[in-house]
């Protein structure tokens, strides 16, 4: 491989700008039996919380065309066991590791943060304010402006990691939400995060999910992510954490396009574990074919000017702020 795909995202340099998706790829080791984890740009590990989480009762995962519901919320051994765990798992995985913080309440949030800061394994920190599965907390932070900027806020007054925000697309205006966490101190937003969504057991004449509703993800999804990503890096001057349905080379191409400067993969990884294998090379091959040296060069490419402006306000490709 040559360095075509090698990136700087939030001042960290990764081979790739390929992910995982929170809650799709465990504590970094899971997918090791289908390829060397070492293969991916950084590893967004499933979702912590201060105190240990059963999660959801009842049915937890139902298909839907072209798509995946699932109800899991945010199961998870607490933070203390994460620390246990996180320097044997940062002696096979030798990229960044990603924490992906949660709570139910503010000062949940800053107490997680301020711990997360303490972990030195830890490079980069998403602030998921958008679960839809969880009753307090999660999404109801990224679907109101003003709670999005105080948890936004709060949260980096104690966090001098790189932070990631993940947005909810469950709102009526993306961009509104993205510049209130820009202004607030975060060094790059994540979207989307799933649809809020149900399914009914016609059989049984009831919901399948245990807890009612859940968050669509898969291919179903994609359409609205790519909508999004276009619209948000149009109006703001940090880096944007592409994904939702990205299950092929071709997908990862256009979420670039759109704008995002790395992805994540999620659902697709469950139908296909080798997916991220198969999009490194596709996107190897890509740039080879059309003279691309970076692949940073193609972000924003779909946007009016080519997304030169975007590419030209990321500068270096993502400064640190806050």
């Amino acid at each position: 491989m040559s360095n075509r795909l090698n990136i700087s995202f939030l001042g960290k340099k990764l081979n790739n700008p390929i992910m995982t998706a929170s809650g799709c790829f465990g504590y970094g080791l899971e997918y090791k039996d289908y390829f060397n984890p070492n293969e991916l740009g950084a590893a967004v590990l499933k979702g912590i919380t201060m105190e240990p989480r059963n999660g959801n009762p009842g049915t937890r995962i139902a298909e839907t065309p072209s798509g995946m519901l699932n109800s899991v919320g945010l199961e998870n051994p607490g933070i203390e066991e994460f620390k246990k765990i996180i320097p044997s798992i940062k002696k096979e995985l030798n990229i960044p590791l990603v924490a992906n913080i949660n709570g139910k309440i503010l000062e949940e949030y800053i107490a997680i943060a301020k711990e997360v800061e303490q972990i030195e394994e830890i490079e980069m920190v998403e602030l998921n304010i958008s679960c839809p599965n969880v009753k307090d907390g999660g999404m109801a932070f990224g679907a109101n402006p003003e709670m999005a900027r105080l948890v936004t806020r709060e949260v980096r007054k104690v966090l001098s990691k790189p932070m990631i925000v993940k947005l909810s697309p469950n709102v009526t205006n993306i961009v509104e939400i993205a510049k209130i966490v820009e202004e607030e101190g975060a060094n790059g937003v994540a979207l989307i995060n799933t649809l809020l969504g149900m399914a009914v057991d016609i059989r049984k004449r009831k919901p399948i999910l245990g807890n009612i509703m859940g968050g669509l993800s898969g291919p179903a999804v994609k359409p609205v992510a790519l909508r999004m990503i276009y619209q948000v890096s149009q109006a703001v001057s940090i880096p944007v954490l592409g994904m939702g349905g990205i299950s092929s080379t071709e997908d990862a191409i256009e979420f670039i396009m759109v704008g995002a400067s790395a992805i994540s993969l999620g659902t697709g990884m469950f139908a296909n574990p080798t997916l991220p294998i198969e999009i490194k090379k596709g996107l190897e091959k890509y740039c080879i074919e059309n003279n691309i040296d970076n692949i940073s060069e193609i972000v924003g490419a779909a946007h009016p000017d080519g997304g030169a402006a975007y590419r030209s306000r990321l500068g270096g490709n993502n400064e640190i702020k806050g």
